[in-house]
């Protein structure tokens, strides 16, 4: 065994963090671990990954169940593809493989969802097959270990850290030796003021030999996020509140939220046209009632929330009437369900 992979094992085994997916007997709750991590902390994903398996103990489960109860219980992870990716591959698992999850890293690339570093974490640790993975974590570690100086988000800084992470790979124990890289990642090698003493690799860290640890990896120069705003409209009658549903493509794709449009400024004259030109609906703004912050991954947004005055209702496949005391059923966004709060 090659001494990095010795070395960091050796810590592994005595380090290793205490996550309820490890050495979990079925594979589909690695894969639902997996798909969960994803651009997502442990600390938040370590309840969700729980009630899911309450919820859809098995892949099966899972399968049969309505899209809408997935989201619902998905919201708050963000990034809702994940979840109908992994509802989507569910089916196909139930219909093509005999609900059986499949132990190449080849095969389970096929599916919704799962990419080259997903299908090779689940291969690995669910079906102890020897390939090696790159996340986020593990490119931070070997640009620091080998002083690795290409871009970590370029096609070529990700060809060279790939082949690292390969070439380290010890046969008979790969996911023990991924999952180590992760929490070395996690806990020591730290984007910020990194643990190097710490450290069972500092000895071989080209980066902190060199002093360089903080400017490793190198990046790809970030690109300015634009700014977005909305207004929102607050339509309450009867003690029902009027709803949309999203397309089911794109951003936050089958959610539920409160009419709104995007405008150039804050201006609640802005809500009339702003809602006439999505949903054909005619309101009056009588008051603000928040204003809602977020950040998505590609833009910012400002919305603000008008409560309104119903005045036009077209006939809308999209639009609907939902009881206000029945609002926590419907899966939203982050800035929808704060609108909610506000209503229910």
């Amino acid at each position: 065994m090659n001494p990095i992979a010795e070395k960091l094992l050796h810590w592994y085994d005595q380090h290793a963090r205490d996550l309820p997916w490890r050495n979990h007997p079925d594979p589909y709750a690695v894969w639902v671990s997996e798909i969960m991590l994803q651009q997502t902390r442990v600390e938040t994903v370590i309840p969700y990954f729980q009630r899911w398996l309450i919820t859809f103990p098995t892949l099966q489960s899972l399968a049969e169940a309505d899209e809408q109860q997935v989201l619902a219980l998905w919201e708050g992870l963000g990034y809702y593809s994940r979840a109908r990716n992994l509802h989507k591959a569910a089916r196909i698992v139930t219909g093509q493989f005999g609900g059986q999850l499949p132990a190449s890293a080849a095969e389970l690339q096929k599916l919704p969802g799962i990419g080259r570093y997903t299908a090779a974490a689940i291969a690995s640790m669910a079906f102890g097959q020897d390939i090696a993975t790159l996340d986020g974590n593990l490119k931070r570690v070997f640009a620091r270990l080998f002083n690795v100086a290409e871009p970590a988000d370029s096609p070529p800084g990700e060809a060279v850290l790939w082949a690292l992470s390969e070439q380290h790979l010890p046969p008979g124990r790969a996911g023990d030796y991924n999952q180590a890289l992760m929490d070395l990642g996690a806990t020591t090698c730290l984007p910020k003021n990194p643990l190097c003493s710490l450290c069972p690799l500092g000895e071989l860290c080209q980066a902190r030999i060199l002093g360089v640890q903080e400017q490793r990896p190198m990046m790809k120069p970030k690109v300015a996020v634009p700014h977005k705003f909305k207004i929102a409209a607050v339509i309450v009658e009867r003690g029902k509140v009027l709803l949309a549903k999203r397309p089911e493509t794109g951003l936050l794709a089958g959610l539920w939220e409160f009419p709104a449009g995007e405008v150039d400024a804050d201006r609640p004259e802005a809500v009339t046209p702003a809602l006439e030109t999505g949903y054909r609906l005619g309101v009056r703004p009588l008051d603000r009632l928040a204003e809602v912050k977020h950040a998505y991954t590609h833009f910012r947004l400002t919305e603000w929330v008008y409560r309104c005055e119903l005045i036009h209702l077209p006939e809308n496949d999209v639009l609907a009437w939902v009881e206000v005391s029945r609002l926590e059923e419907y899966p939203m966004g982050k800035v929808d369900r704060a609108i909610a709060r506000l209503v229910g």
